[in-house]
């Protein structure tokens, strides 16, 4: 008989795996790779998620990462944009990239009448590669071919049929800057890796031991994939298996942390549409389900008992905090602590903390 583990270890695991229990002496480069990529759709939103798990993070070797090529902003899991190192980047972009297509098209389809997608990428490639462009630059160039679809849209359908990145100064800490676009190839100097079945069971391993124990349907919610039978079918011999407490099989590698539910979990401040709340199906291990909607619509959440327990923003440099629950005067004190270092981290030490 299966071990079942419930909510509160399922919380712990994936606290202990996402560095979310005690941050780690680990780089950048290697907290971005263990955690296959930081969401980055807001493109400073990264900064956070790495203070938050890495012990003495400074921004300056995010910046470092993506000025010297070694970490990129693409589209990946999902369709969403993600930090991802240069590695990891010309594995998964391909691998990815039935979804990334599909997804574009299933939403697109309706309002590109006549546009073949081959023939968008090869109209469009060449723009991207003669110099960083924003997508919709590119789909304005290409409006007289396809009359009946828009520029916004044709820029959009673009993001997903020829692989891209954005280039800084876009995502570089305390700067603004347009989304400019560049082909993966072009900006890293490197050929795309052929996807393979290996590649596809190392990164259903990779997400094992960042978010499991999960079950199938959380990495195809996580990853967006399908048919991912035949990869776990290759996988048994490498996994353990588990059981939460609707009765779903878990699977998790072998070596992965299995704290004690009873592991005191500090507060924790998450950027927008962090993984370590989207990237399952059942999503009850960490957020209640009253609360699901808030880290879809992108708001910054706050960990209190390694749970979503309320949401925070920076606003006119204050730091306002929502509290979704009551907290203990314990859990208040262990925020406010916390809150200081966030601002601390923002160079905004000193300032007031709100909670609304």
């Amino acid at each position: 008989m299966l071990v079942v583990l419930d909510a509160r270890a399922l919380n712990r695991a994936l606290l202990a795996r996402q560095m979310l229990l005690d941050r780690h002496q680990v780089t950048a480069a290697g907290a971005i790779e263990h955690l296959v990529g930081l969401q980055a759709q807001e493109p400073l939103e990264p900064y956070v998620g790495l203070w938050s798990r890495v012990a003495g993070f400074e921004p300056r070797e995010l910046v470092d990462l993506l000025e010297s090529r070694r970490a990129v902003r693409a589209i990946a899991m999902r369709r969403t944009l993600h930090l991802l190192t240069t590695r990891d980047c010309l594995v998964m972009r391909p691998l990815l990239d039935p979804v990334i297509v599909g997804r574009m098209w299933t939403t697109l389809r309706r309002v590109l009448p006549g546009v073949d997608l081959e023939e968008l990428a090869k109209a469009g490639r060449p723009y991207f590669e003669e110099q960083p462009r924003m997508v919709s630059e590119v789909g304005r160039a290409l409006a007289d071919r396809w009359p009946g679809a828009t520029p916004r849209n044709l820029g959009d359908a673009l993001s997903c049929v020829v692989p891209l990145v954005q280039v800084p100064p876009r995502g570089i800490w305390g700067q603004k800057a347009p989304a400019l676009n560049t082909t993966i190839e072009v900006w890293l100097g490197q050929p795309l890796v052929d996807p393979t079945p290996e590649a596809l069971d190392a990164l259903v391993l990779r997400y094992l031991a960042a978010y499991g124990p999960a079950a199938s349907a959380d990495i195809r919610a996580w990853s967006g994939l399908s048919g991912l039978r035949e990869s776990v079918r290759r996988l048994r011999p490498q996994l353990r298996t588990f059981r939460d407490e609707r009765g779903r099989e878990l699977l998790d590698v072998l070596d992965a942390p299995l704290p004690d539910p009873e592991t005191p979990a500090p507060p924790r401040f998450l950027p927008a549409f962090d993984n370590a709340v989207l990237a399952f199906d059942d999503r009850s291990r960490i957020i209640d389900q009253e609360h699901r909607n808030l880290s879809v619509a992108g708001a910054r959440v706050l960990l209190v008992d390694g749970r979503v327990a309320g949401s925070w923003t920076i606003a006119s440099e204050r730091l306002q905090i929502t509290p979704l629950r009551p907290w203990t005067s314990t859990e208040r004190d262990a925020v406010m602590r916390e809150g200081e270092a966030l601002l601390t981290f923002h160079d905004l030490a000193g300032a007031s903390i709100d909670l609304l």
